[in-house]
């Protein structure tokens, strides 16, 4: 008697597909209509089918004889988060949270093919790069993300990999791809296609990858024409997928096709389809346990700082390198600076010319920095808020604030030195209570003190004040009794500027605020004394 059987086979196009064999009766036969795109063969009696997860399981609850291969792909296919070990990455420099080690065990047990969808500020920047070093034969690898995280990522693989071999790709002319280890955003991807497929890319990372949710979008066409020649994908977002279920199909399709059906039956099962009598509305979201549970048993890792709260610190601290919008502007201003302290013959003479004066002078480059960074701050403040969180940002300069607000007017408030008690404590009520504002803006010293933002576990700062008192105070804005997550600390930092040099002096400070119980407190001076010596070496 004819046994019903399932076998995994490629079609005339080299294409996987499930090849279904059964003897006639229509329990079965109606099993197999209900899949869309099946096929008929009529010279060999059987059905062409889909190769997804759904379709095997379909096959498998109605007693089909599973092959060999497709019996392992759903074992595979099935095993859960929590049935993954860590695993130690040799050579890699620096030591994963506990969380992370699983992560990268849990993408390396799906062939490198797996969504890392962790909560914002739990590193899933670092797990990628994991990864990366736990298969250093898997080479070149492109990273796709946001422009502003470019500069970001490049920091990051020096910092966790031995002497990577790096290439960021710019522009959307191109040229020759000699790196190891290619970054390249997605603005420019479509331009860059032929170029990277000729390499062979053994594996693509792709950051923020609800980025490609648009199927009419150059860059989402040009992903996909990569991700489908590319043997390991792996797709890093925070962003709630379960809000818009519609917006995660093209990142599940790249990382791995076999998890999800057609778009059509995705979209009518999961993204609360409604017809309004012109088309198809698929902007919301229904079954989202359902799909939550078969995600999580597939391709998808998610944890929540709440999840993995015993293995962080109080806070993480991040340095988000800014691109300026034109560095020569900024290199002529600071070598107009340096002839001037040369002029005053170093720091003695600078004081004897007053501290002051020469406190104004830095003040106008830090001015110069700041502005020609805003465009990198305002791409960070956009990205951040793709996750739903809210943020709190600090500055200094009064025109920042004002620029800041100018651009997120609808969705934040701001206290300052011009605020009044009334509307300070309005501002962080609104903050605190209203989901609809989503960003507190503080001017260090005005803001620094005295208020409650724990409504957000995330702080950046735009610019730094003199004093790492001044910004441990600002953290301490968020982190606070009552806040139950870790606090993610960024500093917004113009690359190559005056900024960078104050970050170094503020860091090598913090021993001494460490001290503060010996009646030790780092003064401003000091600070200002140190900096004038880094001109002059």
């Amino acid at each position: 008697m004819k046994i019903k059987s399932a076998n995994l086979i490629k079609n005339k196009a080299g294409t996987d597909v499930i090849k279904v064999c059964f003897p006639f009766n229509y329990p079965d036969l109606e099993l197999i209509r209900t899949i869309p795109n099946r096929k008929f063969n009529p010279d060999g009696k059987y059905w062409i089918i889909p190769f997804i997860l759904e379709n095997i399981e379909k096959l498998q609850d109605a007693g089909f004889v599973l092959d060999a291969s497709l019996s392992e792909f759903i074992r595979k296919a099935r095993l859960h988060v929590n049935d993954v070990r860590p695993i130690e990455i040799k050579g890699l420099r620096g030591e994963l949270f506990p969380y992370q080690k699983t992560g990268v065990a849990f993408t390396e047990y799906k062939n490198g093919r797996a969504l890392i969808a962790d909560e914002m500020g739990l590193g899933k920047t670092i797990q990628a790069i994991a990864y990366l070093q736990l298969h250093r034969e898997f080479r070149p690898a492109i990273i796709v993300c946001p422009a502003s995280l470019k500069l970001n990522w490049a920091r990051e693989l020096q910092r966790w990999m031995p002497s990577p071999n790096i290439q960021i790709v710019q522009g959307i002319t191109p040229c020759e791809i000699v790196g190891e280890i290619i970054i390249i955003n997605y603005d420019i991807l479509a331009y860059w296609v032929e170029e990277l497929l000729e390499i062979t890319p053994q594996v693509i990372v792709f950051d923020e990858i609800h980025y490609t949710k648009s199927n009419k979008a150059k860059r989402t066409k040009a992903a996909k024409a990569i991700a489908k020649h590319t043997p390991h994908v792996i797709g890093l977002s925070g962003t709630p997928i379960l809000n818009r279920p519609i917006e995660a199909y093209n990142a599940l399709k790249m990382i791995d096709s076999t998890v999800v059906p057609d778009m059509w039956t995705y979209a009518m099962r999961y993204c609360g389809a409604k017809n309004n009598g012109f088309g198809w509305d698929f902007s919301g979201a229904s079954n989202t346990t359902e799909l939550h549970k078969h995600l999580t048993n597939t391709v998808m890792i998610r944890r929540l700082k709440r999840d993995v709260l015993p293995d962080l610190p109080d806070k993480i601290y991040s340095f988000v390198p800014m691109e300026l919008s034109d560095n020569s502007e900024y290199l002529d201003a600071e070598r107009d600076f340096i002839s001037y302290l040369k002029e005053t013959k170093g720091e003695a003479a600078a004081r004897k010319a007053s501290a002051a004066e020469v406190l104004v002078k830095i003040e106008g480059l830090k001015q110069i920095a700041v502005r020609l960074k805003l465009k990198s701050v305002f791409d960070f403040v956009d990205d951040f808020l793709e996750s739903d969180n809210k943020l709190v940002l600090f500055a200094t300069h009064k025109f920042t604030i004002n620029e800041l607000m100018q651009r997120y007017k609808k969705i934040s408030v701001k206290i300052d030195g011009e605020t009044s008690m009334h509307d300070r404590q309005y501002a962080v009520d609104e903050f605190q209570n209203n989901n609809n504002i989503k960003l507190f803006v503080g001017n260090i010293k005005a803001a620094g003190v005295g208020i409650t933002l724990t409504a957000s576990s995330n702080v950046a700062f735009v610019e730094l004040p003199w004093t790492p008192a001044d910004i441990q105070q600002c953290e301490d804005r968020c982190h606070r009794i009552g806040q139950k997550d870790s606090v993610n600390v960024y500093y917004l930092l113009a690359v190559d500027t005056i900024e960078e040099r104050i970050a170094t002096l503020i860091d090598s400070k913090r021993k001494v605020l460490d001290s503060i119980l010996d009646g030790t407190v780092t003064e401003e001076q000091s600070l200002l004394g140190a900096l004038i010596n880094q001109f002059n070496t």
